[in-house]
């Protein structure tokens, strides 16, 4: 994810201009909506993953930023689970008033529909852009009693024995990095899916895992901390935030380049 400055700037930038908009709204739609102004009541974001990972925390950011400029609480609503698809549907199928909207993932909206057989909605019909918060840059992280330091490490040491690894869901920008990896390397890696790249985090810093895929913004603060161990980014550059992580090129595994995005999304009605 972009440093945390950086975010918050994003978040100001991208609350001003939807407070913008819903001004301009205001004076097209003429004297029926001055009488009820948008928003008259708090507004529901929907996290579709559970609490701690980077989505949750960029959508607390946003709402944190967007209910006062607005003069109106948001309040964010984790409705995890298949991945995404289920909050995700559920924002599909609201009211199209305003009041429900959507912390949408590139792993929900662009992945999922070709990793699951049915997905409860459509990314291109069901949903109207908002405004996009920003990029993920992507880390493997493991826990410091990982007998490996180096990503080469890392690789030689699941030859020897397949390296669980774990991320926020199944066909996630994560997973597929992960798989990516694997394909190029040789590497065994096994994908452990969560609901969230919280309990991700939790259980490898716990031990319960060894490594986990997630993104930069949810990993610095325990990687500064020494809890866990930074393996590589997949970025094209080095990560602000961690300057001493190499990407997975200066690793060895040249091409090896992943991004996330995260974006508010709406009902499209």
């Amino acid at each position: 994810m972009t440093h945390p400055e950086e975010t918050r700037m994003n978040a100001t930038r991208f609350t001003r201009r939807l407070a913008l908009a819903v001004a301009t709204l205001s004076l097209l739609a003429g004297p029926a909506v001055a009488q009820d102004s948008y928003p008259s009541k708090p507004i529901r974001l929907v996290v579709p993953f559970v609490p701690g990972g980077v989505t949750d925390s960029s959508g607390r950011l946003i709402a944190d930023f967007l209910g006062r400029r607005l003069g109106q609480q948001v309040i964010v609503d984790n409705k995890p689970g298949a991945s995404g698809n289920i909050g995700t549907a559920q924002v599909a199928q609201a009211p199209a008033d305003g009041y429900t909207l959507l912390l949408a993932f590139d792993g929900t909206m662009v992945i999922n529909p070709h990793v699951f057989a049915k997905v409860p909605f459509d990314t291109l019909k069901d949903f109207a852009p908002v405004g996009k918060i920003g990029n993920a840059t992507l880390i493997l992280v493991a826990n410091p009693e990982v007998p490996a330091k180096t990503l080469q490490e890392v690789i030689a040491l699941s030859k020897t024995k397949p390296l669980p690894y774990g991320t926020s869901g199944i066909g996630g920008t994560p997973h597929i990095a992960g798989e990516m990896l694997a394909q190029r390397t040789g590497a065994r890696l096994e994908h452990v899916p969560y609901k969230g790249g919280g309990q991700a985090m939790t259980d490898v810093m716990g031990g319960a895992i060894p490594l986990v895929y997630t993104a930069v913004a949810g990993a610095q603060s325990h990687v500064k901390a020494g809890k866990l161990k930074a393996i590589a980014v997949s970025s094209a550059r080095r990560s602000s935030s961690l300057p001493d992580v190499p990407t997975f090129a200066e690793a060895g595994v040249p091409g090896l380049v992943g991004y996330s995005w995260v974006a508010i999304l709406a009902p499209s009605a």
